[in-house]
């Protein structure tokens, strides 16, 4: 899926548990992400050291080129390790591919956690979280690319991505209503529309606003907010 027509990744928000043009930011995620065959986990600090380094080259090669283009020896020439090192830690492009989207999933939601340290619960937290997805998005562009193709490459991921983002939204629609902050879901189904209504528009503003746009993160926060708050009757 071409990214600058995709939809991207999205917010979590750190309690349970989402190539761009441009040069982007390799900020290494600060929490090791499980790996699919777990005998292959490092066992040294060392050693999570060099599979973080293998996974922030895979982002930015698969965040340029693609999964189709980008090889193995590229990531590795990216990282500086050897071809066996690479399979030290993962079994094919496969599998880093897979463990990079579990990681981007991850650094989505440690990005906005802080917004729901003191108010979770609340239109203003999940304004100043969807501040925070932007800014994020921002400089990690890559994540909209690396999330779309999931899609394609690894399918499974990319459901699990949107289904237990979509649940910790949820989650936190139903602890402002029973707090009386927001009006309750009548039913399961009513709340599973508002919790992928929601992600879904903060799928499309971090494309427009965090990609392709430079407008103030929480300035644009602070219009969906009003349009979640108010809606469109007159």
């Amino acid at each position: 899926m071409a990214t600058q027509g995709g939809s991207g990744a999205i917010m979590g928000d750190g309690r349970t548990g989402a190539g761009m043009a441009g040069a982007q930011t390799d900020e290494p995620s600060r929490r090791p992400i499980p790996l699919t065959n777990s005998t292959k986990s490092p066992r040294t600090e060392r050693g999570e050291r060099t599979r973080r380094k293998i996974l922030d080259a895979a982002r930015a090669e698969f965040g340029s080129r693609g999964f189709a283009d980008t090889g193995i020896t590229e990531i590795t020439r990216r990282a500086k390790v050897a071809l066996g090192t690479f399979y030290t830690y993962f079994d094919s492009k496969e599998e880093v591919f897979r463990a990079l989207v579990r990681d981007m999933s991850e650094q989505v939601k440690v990005a906005v956690a802080p917004a729901f340290a003191e108010e979770r619960g609340t239109l203003a937290s999940e304004g100043k979280a969807l501040a925070a997805f932007l800014a994020f998005v921002r400089e990690h562009q890559q994540v909209y690319r690396i999330i779309d193709e999931a899609e394609f490459v690894d399918p499974e991921g990319f459901r699990t991505h949107y289904e237990t983002t979509a649940a910790r939204i949820g989650e936190r629609l139903e602890e402002g209503s029973a707090a009386g902050q927001m009006t309750g879901a009548a039913d399961a189904l009513e709340r599973d529309v508002r919790a992928w209504a929601v992600m879904g528009m903060n799928v499309f503003l971090g494309l427009r606003f965090g990609v392709w746009g430079k407008e103030d993160p929480q300035a644009v926060a602070d219009i969906a907010n009003r349009l979640i708050s108010d809606g469109l009757k007159r």
